[in-house]
């Protein structure tokens, strides 16, 4: 006779030692769900890291450069200092990604919890801003408009990192300032206004000119904008772009409407696989708790 099974009337009978074996190694936890999180966090940690990282180098570069004084008197200064917004970014990401590794791997419900509901509020925010953009973009245009257009054009000279983002944008989109008013917005700097004692009184930045790389030197003029804000649009429109930036941007993005709609449909879906997948896992592991219970 078998030490672990006989026969027994044409059935088997299985030694309950096998089985209480068999069983004790059961799971409900499933491995790939598991390690697919695991996996996907880790990455977006890894970025978040760097990204974090990047963020306090080019803070501290502008410490260096400011004496070790950054202005940061509103809420404006930290949404215009784009250091400081890569170190909040990277922080929340982070953290976040960091709360999904750790609660996949180590099977922590809490974690998971805290992990899964962060992604469903960034989900949220995301559609409420989708939803104001694509139903009332004009409503949406104003209010960036009068939010934001005199702080960043105030602080254009005192943060390089602005600068050097809103002459990209500017050159990117063929376009010069950011309300309705164009290239006439700069006169609200204090470097360009015409009553300045500066150079570059009553001009705009290079970035707006059309044509400000010398083809034969290849050398940018960086005085092509000098003395636009006295001429008519007509005359400007020679030298310069001078529609607002936010009125072009709105044009491309209605122009790149079915792209952009994809693009956002395409991040949200992954969105909510990664909390479906958090909540099956979350819900696993509470079934493995309460079956050793």
């Amino acid at each position: 006779m078998s030490n672990h099974r006989y026969h027994n009337g044409g059935g088997n009978y299985m030694h309950p030692r096998m089985s209480y074996h068999h069983t004790h190694h059961f799971t409900y936890v499933s491995s790939c769900v598991k390690y697919l999180i695991f996996l996907l966090n880790f990455l977006l940690w890894l970025f978040g890291g760097l990204l974090l990282a990047i963020g306090v180098y080019a803070f501290m570069d502008k410490l260096k450069d400011g004496n070790g004084w950054v202005r940061l008197e509103t809420v404006y200064d930290v949404i215009f200092n784009i250091s400081l917004v890569m170190i909040i970014t990277g922080i929340v990401i982070f953290v976040v990604s960091f709360a999904g590794c750790l609660g996949a791997l180590r099977e922590n419900t809490c974690l998971l919890k805290f992990y899964s509901i962060c992604l469903l509020v960034f989900f949220l925010m995301e559609m409420a801003i989708a939803i104001i953009c694509f139903v009332f973009p004009q409503n949406m245009n104003s209010f960036l408009e009068f939010q934001f257009t005199d702080k960043i054009i105030h602080s254009y000279r005192d943060d390089s990192d602005l600068q050097n983002f809103i002459d990209f944008a500017q050159q990117k989109f063929k376009c010069c300032g950011l309300s309705n008013a164009g290239y006439q917005d700069w006169s609200k700097n204090e470097y360009f206004n015409c009553s300045s004692p500066s150079v570059e009184k009553c001009g705009v930045p290079y970035s707006c000119c059309i044509n400000a790389t010398d083809i034969s030197s290849g050398l940018v003029n960086i005085m092509c904008g000098y003395g636009v804000q006295v001429n008519s649009v007509a005359a400007a429109s020679k030298r310069i772009w001078t529609n607002g930036c936010i009125e072009i941007v709105r044009v491309w993005a209605e122009r790149n409407l079915y792209v952009i709609a994809g693009i956002a449909l395409g991040i949200a879906l992954l969105q909510l696989f990664v909390i479906y997948l958090a909540k099956t896992l979350e819900g696993q592991i509470e079934m493995q708790k309460s079956r050793w219970s």
